[in-house]
């Protein structure tokens, strides 16, 4: 009987790994702008990672160095079936809220875009065409990058556009070189915009730099190493949605179009190497990211 006991002791062990494993994870998927917290959370976060540890070796030392009863070991299995069920609801839990978050957050953005007839829908373009080439990049390029983070930064991109004015914004005509010192101010208000949001410093300089161009002639003049790695991508995104998109002074241009655009400027204006990779992403699916509201 006692072999019997320890047996499932030692399964209730295994679970225990399993659930370790699992939560360390989690760990590593919840550092973005919505689940990255402050620091005492993330005190509570190890908190539970060193107790299951701590279990888990309550488990060996029971299953090895005593002689439990029947009771024991299944008040111990089950504890690590509990375990399990807890995480698995945490997890979904914090999954559906992401998704409630995000999908808040287009409709915020939905109406921002809204004040402007020529971006009505841009940044949920460039929100679907970010994501789509972050699933093109190689692993070794996309590692470092948390999705949802990205996503984020994707959509908010041109939420700065709140603090120019619409007479600046919908305007018709070339704007003046007044004017376009206030549009090229659109990044800074949009990180200050965000600021209230700790948990979003980590992607402000990915929205502050998204119009920064590899040569240097960028709105802050800096060079391509300078550029953070994602404002890099966004600057694509964001190029391709403009060129492919309606305004009210322009048609919009088609995917050959737009390809052959982007081509003549890597290396001058966009990154060559993410060029190349975005450029290998076929037609079909980036029409998939063409919101609703984006007419052709």
């Amino acid at each position: 009987m006692n072999a019997v006991n320890i047996i499932f002791i030692c399964i209730g062990a295994f679970i225990m790994v399993t659930n370790i494993i699992r939560y360390v994870r989690f760990l590593h998927t919840t550092r973005d702008v919505l689940s990255g917290g402050k620091t005492r959370d993330r005190i509570w976060k190890y908190s539970a990672l060193y107790l299951l540890i701590f279990f888990l070796i309550g488990y060996l030392f029971i299953a090895f160095s005593s002689k439990p009863d029947f009771m024991m070991a299944m008040i111990l299995f089950g504890g690590s079936i509990f375990v399990a069920i807890v995480l698995t609801l945490m997890f979904v839990l914090l999954q559906t809220a992401k998704e409630r978050s995000i999908d808040i957050a287009e409709v915020l953005v939905g109406v921002i875009d809204a004040r402007d007839s020529n971006l009505n829908g841009h940044s949920r373009h460039v929100q679907k065409l970010t994501m789509l080439f972050w699933e093109h990049l190689p692993s070794n390029m996309k590692k470092d990058i948390n999705p949802v983070s990205l996503e984020y930064a994707a959509l908010m991109h041109d939420v700065g556009k709140l603090g120019v004015p619409e007479a600046i914004l919908n305007k018709p005509a070339k704007l003046t070189d007044e004017e376009w010192d206030v549009m090229r101010r659109h990044p800074e208000i949009g990180v200050k915009i965000l600021s209230p949001l700790k948990s979003f410093s980590g992607i402000s300089d990915w929205i502050l730099y998204h119009h920064e161009r590899i040569d240097g002639n960028g709105y802050y003049r800096l060079t391509k190493n300078e550029i953070p790695f994602v404002s890099r991508l966004l600057a694509i995104a964001d190029t391709y949605s403009a060129i492919t998109m309606r305004r009210s002074y322009k048609e919009p241009r088609s995917h050959e179009e737009a390809v052959k655009i982007i081509s003549e400027v890597a290396g001058t204006q966009l990154d060559s190497e993410l060029v190349e990779i975005f450029l290998t992403i076929p037609e079909e699916e980036l029409r998939k990211c063409i919101p609703e509201q984006i007419k052709y």
